[in-house]
């Protein structure tokens, strides 16, 4: 697996001689971890590889942890926004704002040099602004070896020390990042509490702490042997080390980011998944979650391989299932959940954050500005496997997600998917934008070109876009390759602005032995229409207006019901007549859209049914 994943580097690296390129990064790093005063020190040595087209002469770090520090930008924002996060803001305080020295994070850099020679640096919040000795021809590489030195914020927000579920160290982000440049240039984000952009790399990791404190994250353990804990070849003999530490030896290959976490008190489990990788579950010894945790690694199993057959096969050979955080969130191969949950609540976080393994650990979309790309298509996968997994047989799956949404145009606050994920005014409109929102993209795709090209368009877009850096245009221009139709409109309205979806039935009208139904077009972005017609004897059938500018028409949707396939509507024409062949005392109902896929914002006008 190694070998196969090294070699795409390689393709990749020749892929930077024609218009896609994207930078690479190796990291070897030693770490050792003070579990009495959370204070660690390392050293990095990092081989970047500039595969741009451009000279460059400057070069960016992430500090993640210097965001949990009283008056950080991270602190600022807490305080201003109208509606902070509870988990960061307790009794109308700012839980940044009051962590005492010996509580803070900080991430400092005292060393760096490239290719031997020392250079200048400025630490600028969350952000090392270097100035290279030397200019990084295009095409060239360039070694930076750097000593730092850090300290584990009580946990806050996503990483620290001592979680409300006792979990001692919950270590995401935690370590010197190379900050990402591409196509558009440098992201070096300050981290204010919301998405990661990072490079595709490899990274081997040694770690040193005190022997008691088992550990789990990202990548492979090459020295098992040494470390036990679970990890030794079932029916071997450990011969660790003498001493109070342990060294444990990691390797991650091609990933974009690297997490671990440690406690002296985890449960260790494995489960390996028929043709898939090998499962790590790391939990508390609680006797009030035990259960569940045992309950949820055959669910994970059946995650895995839901998520293998309808997105693509998982690459890695390893996946690890901790308890930590503060929530759920995603890493490369890992993630960290809270425990204390209910069941159904275990496995709906175990399963929206293994979906991440996809949609952002392999298809690595820029989350901070196209957060709706990662959080959105994480909510759709998921909501498909929740449904099959847990038996949920939902007639519409993503029905929270159009709830979500509704709310959020009712509430006259949305604001464009296009805005960064920081500069969103309200929690509630990047939430809903990123997670609705983006799960409706999917949804509603699936309602515009049918839901066998939707499920084609994902496959693709995984086979071709796995390992590289995927943008709002790569999934439309996939879409348009398996059905053959135009939606940059698609794109442009729903992502680019606040228009709304809204058609309604004007009316319903006998024209001799004849029925005209008037459609209108209401709110400003167009779609295709699916309309249901329900006689009195019993009969259905559907019709179908495709948009015009789609240049092109869906399969039918419902193969039992005759379809009759209507001239295109011109987004510009306000309203549409069509021609029933009976007449109006037949008619039951008019129904538009019977899917409820299509997110039209006033239902209440999509039914007509004749006055008693």
């Amino acid at each position: 697996m190694i070998v196969a994943i090294l070699g795409l580097t390689t393709t990749l690296e020749a892929q930077s001689n024609h218009t896609y390129w994207q930078q690479h990064v190796d990291y070897t790093m030693e770490v050792a971890m003070d579990v009495k005063n959370y204070q660690y020190s390392g050293t990095q040595k990092l081989v970047y590889t500039n595969n741009s087209p451009d000279e460059i002469d400057r070069v960016f770090y992430h500090l993640f942890f210097n965001a949990f520090q009283p008056g950080s930008e991270m602190d600022m924002r807490l305080q201003s926004i109208k509606d902070p996060d509870g988990r960061m803001f307790v009794d109308g305080k700012s839980r940044i704002a009051g962590l005492t020295p010996d509580k803070i994070g900080y991430l400092r850099v005292t060393d760096l040099t490239q290719d031997g020679e020392k250079v200048s640096f400025t630490e600028e919040g969350t952000i090392l602004v270097v100035n290279l000795a030397k200019p990084i021809p295009a095409g060239g590489k360039t070694t930076f070896d750097m000593t730092f030195n850090g300290q584990v914020p009580e946990q806050v927000r996503r990483a620290g020390r001592n979680s409300s579920e006792g979990v001692a160290l919950s270590m995401s982000q935690w370590y010197p990042k190379m900050a990402e440049y591409d196509f558009e240039g440098w992201h070096a984000y300050p981290y204010i509490g919301r998405e990661f952009h990072g490079v595709w790399g490899d990274f081997d990791v040694k770690l040193t702490i005190d022997k008691k404190y088992v550990v789990g994250g990202s990548g492979y353990l090459q020295n098992p042997q040494e470390i036990g804990h679970g990890y030794e070849a079932p029916g071997t003999k450990v011969k660790r080390p003498r001493g109070k530490t342990l060294t444990w030896h990691f390797k991650a290959p091609m990933v974009h980011d690297f997490m671990w976490a440690a406690d002296p008190d985890y449960i260790h489990d494995t489960l390996q998944v028929e043709d898939g990788p090998l499962l790590h579950f790391l939990y508390k010894d609680d006797k009030e979650i035990l259960e569940n945790w045992k309950k949820l690694q055959p669910k994970t199993a059946e995650a895995m391989k839901f998520f293998n057959n309808n997105i693509g096969k998982y690459p890695y050979d390893q996946y690890s299932v901790i308890q930590g955080g503060d929530g759920g969130m995603e890493y490369a191969m890992s993630t960290l959940i809270t425990g204390g949950r209910s069941f159904g609540s275990l496995v709906g976080v175990m399963v929206h954050e293994l979906a991440h393994s996809w949609f952002q650990h392999i298809l690595a979309t820029n989350e901070s500005k196209h957060e709706w790309m990662d959080e959105g298509f994480t909510s759709f996968i998921s909501s498909l496997c929740m449904n099959q997994i847990m038996d949920q047989n939902k007639q519409n799956p993503f029905e929270n997600s159009y709830k979500g949404y509704y709310n959020l145009v009712a509430s006259g606050k949305e604001q464009p998917q296009t805005t960064h994920s920081d500069r969103y005014d309200l929690n509630f409109a990047y939430g809903v934008a990123a997670y609705s929102k983006g799960a409706i993209f999917l949804s509603q795709l699936g309602y515009v070109i049918g839901q066998d090209k939707l499920m084609e368009t994902l496959r693709k877009y995984y086979e071709d876009f796995k390992f590289k850096h995927p943008t709002p245009n790569d999934i439309k221009r996939t879409a348009e390759k398996v059905s053959g139709m135009h939606l940059d409109w698609y794109l442009t309205d729903w992502t680019q602005t606040t228009n709304t979806i809204d058609y309604g039935i004007k009316e319903v009208a006998a024209k001799g032995e004849k029925t005209v139904v008037t459609l209108e077009r209401i709110g400003a972005m167009p779609m295709p229409i699916d309309i249901l017609v329900l006689y009195n004897d019993g009969t259905q059938e559907t019709f179908y207006a495709p948009l015009r500018m789609m240049y092109g028409e869906k399969e039918n949707p419902y193969p039992t019901l005759k379809r009759t396939v209507l001239n295109d509507w011109p987004w510009a024409q306000p309203e549409y007549d069509f021609v029933l062949e009976t007449p109006l005392d037949n008619i039951k109902a008019v129904v538009i859209d019977p899917s409820q896929l299509m997110a039209d914002v006033n239902e209440e006008n999509n039914v007509y049914q004749p006055q008693e």
